[in-house]
């Protein structure tokens, strides 16, 4: 009975001790994405998913709607220690090194998330935009990628020939360029004055998000005017930590956020894909006018964002990124020669 006893109660201090020896990782995570929406409801479900598996050793306190700083100085806020964590996307930082436009949103590239997904995970773009993002002190976790974006506006968007003078918000970046070159007006602005800027009629229409993640925000309150299917952008919003905080996470915790995030990226494929669907079902019944652009359009885009590619292929990270998108995209048939 005494032996018992001791066994016993070595093996609760055991356990005691290790419950104490735990490590707890908090993260403080900003995203531009409201809560309310189909992206803000999938990175709810990304934190409440791995503080579950980590038994509560992984704490998360999130930031929505890019309250602490603006979408565009997230990445800098998470590599600085003001935040831990960005969740927006590449697409903010081309300014720093035009090769975060090919992590962000290549335009014109890819037709599927599952293709861009595949180049990541399967194709060595993992490895080449890990090296991008650590030269910034910053660790890239992963993508989630909801697929093409619709345009929306206050006047027809039918095609090439309606984009003359079309005045629209762009993110930052490579899109500007290949607009303008087809006609249009962008202006950059953050991603939280969309609503706002429409409304007053300082834009016609603007490149926001997927038809599902527009509903949410309420564009079509004040636009009756859609692309759909969306053809000209697919970015890849990311999750990317803090590299010193990363590297001090013990290996567990960093399984759980890497595994983690692949499930996000196919969760969020599969949402949007039948999100979409019935945001379009939805948007048609109430008078909201969807396009779905001529193969001859869709074309002239194509070749107008590939021509533009090299143009920001300025320094060694942006070449090794270019280069290897090209060569999966030519297996895919995807490039204009």
């Amino acid at each position: 009975m005494k032996t018992l006893t001791l066994a016993a109660l070595a093996a609760a201090t055991t356990a005691l001790t290790g419950a104490a020896m735990a490590q707890t990782t908090t993260l403080r995570i900003q995203t531009h994405h409201a809560p309310e929406t189909p992206m803000g409801e999938l990175a709810t479900g990304y934190f409440e998913t791995i503080q579950a598996m980590s038994n509560g050793e992984i704490v998360v306190e999130p930031f929505y709607s890019s309250s602490v700083v603006k979408s565009v100085e997230t990445f800098d806020a998470a590599a600085t220690g003001i935040l831990d964590c960005d969740m927006t996307g590449g697409g903010y930082q081309t300014g720093k090194n035009p090769a975060f436009q090919f992590v962000g949103d290549i335009m014109g590239g890819y037709d599927t998330p599952i293709q861009q997904l595949t180049w990541l995970y399967e194709g060595g773009g993992m490895e080449a935009a890990q090296n991008l993002y650590n030269s910034y002190d910053m660790q890239l976790i992963g993508w989630w990628v909801p697929g093409q974006e619709s345009l929306s506006s206050t006047k027809p968007l039918a095609g090439l020939a309606d984009l003359q003078d079309w005045k629209f918000r762009s993110p930052p970046g490579m899109e500007t360029d290949i607009f303008a070159k087809l006609g249009a007006s962008p202006i950059v602005m953050d991603f939280t004055e969309i609503f706002t800027a429409l409304e007053t009629g300082i834009i016609d229409g603007a490149d926001a998000s997927a038809l599902a993640n527009n509903v949410g925000l309420g564009l079509y309150d004040i636009a009756s005017h859609a692309t759909f299917p969306g053809f000209h952008s697919m970015p890849s919003d990311h999750l990317a930590c803090n590299k010193a905080v990363y590297d001090a996470m013990p290996e567990h915790h960093k399984a759980i956020m890497n595994t983690a995030m692949e499930a996000l990226s196919l969760r969020t494929a599969m949402k949007f894909e039948r999100a979409n669907a019935e945001a379009a079902a939805e948007l048609e019944a109430n008078g909201i006018t969807l396009h779905t652009w001529s193969d001859e359009d869709l074309t002239a885009f194509r070749k107008a964002a590939q021509e533009t590619w090299p143009e920001y292929a300025t320094t060694p990270e942006a070449e090794a990124l270019v280069e290897s998108h090209m060569g999966y995209l030519r297996q895919l048939g995807l490039v204009q020669e």
